[in-house]
C-alpha cells in the first residue's frame, strides 16, 4: 500500500494509535495500537497483548472493539471509525465487521497477514452483509518504520543473548 494523503484528523487519530503501540512495545508484545472514535470523539483505545495476555485473540483492534462494545452498550458499533498502525489480519476484520463500523483506518501494509488488500480484501467480499469503507496507508511510514525499529532491536537483544550464552573459550 502507497502513503495516502492523509487528513489532518485521520492524522491526529493514527498518531494516537502509534502512541498505544508503544505500550505494547513497553510490554515486549509487537507493537500495534488502535483507536475507535466515533462523532469525532475516542471512545476507546487497545494494544497488542496476546502475549501477556496468553490469549490469541487480544490483538490491538480486538482490545479496543471490547472497550468500545462495553462503554456503548453494544456489540455494534455503528457510525464509529476504527484507527490502527498496521492493517488487520482476518480474524480482526472479522471481528470489525461484526461490530458493523463505518469506516477503518490502517497505517502500515501487511504482506503477510493483511486482510484490507495486501494478502486478501475481507471488506470487499460481496456477499456479506455489511460493507465497511477501508483506508489504508495513513501514516505508513511512521508505522512502518516503529515497527521495523521494533523487530530490529529484538534481533539485535536476541543476537546478544546468544552471544553472551555462547561457551567461553
Amino acid at each position: 500500500m502507497t502513503e495516502t494523503h492523509a487528513s489532518a484528523q485521520d492524522a491526529r487519530y493514527m498518531q494516537l494509535a502509534l502512541e498505544q503501540a508503544q505500550h505494547a512495545w513497553d510490554l515486549g508484545e509487537v507493537p500495534v495500537g488502535a483507536v475507535v472514535v466515533k462523532d469525532g470523539e475516542v471512545i476507546a483505545v487497545g494494544y497488542n497483548q496476546p502475549i501477556g495476555r496468553h490469549d490469541p485473540t487480544a490483538h490491538a483492534e480486538v482490545m479496543a472493539l471490547r472497550v468500545a462494545a462495553e462503554k456503548l452498550g453494544n456489540y455494534r458499533l455503528p457510525g464509529c471509525e476504527l484507527y490502527v498502525t498496521l492493517e488487520p489480519c482476518v480474524m480482526c476484520s472479522g471481528a470489525m465487521l461484526h461490530a458493523r463500523l463505518a469506516r477503518v483506518v490502517y497505517g502500515a501494509g501487511d504482506p503477510k497477514t493483511g486482510a484490507c488488500g495486501s494478502v486478501l480484501n475481507l471488506f470487499e467480499q460481496p456477499a456479506l452483509n455489511h460493507q465497511t469503507a477501508i483506508e489504508g496507508g495513513v501514516l505508513a511510514d511512521e508505522c512502518g518504520a516503529f515497527l521495523r525499529r521494533f523487530f530490529a532491536e529484538r534481533r539485535r537483544a536476541q543476537a546478544e543473548a546468544r552471544k553472551l550464552a555462547a561457551p567461553q573459550g
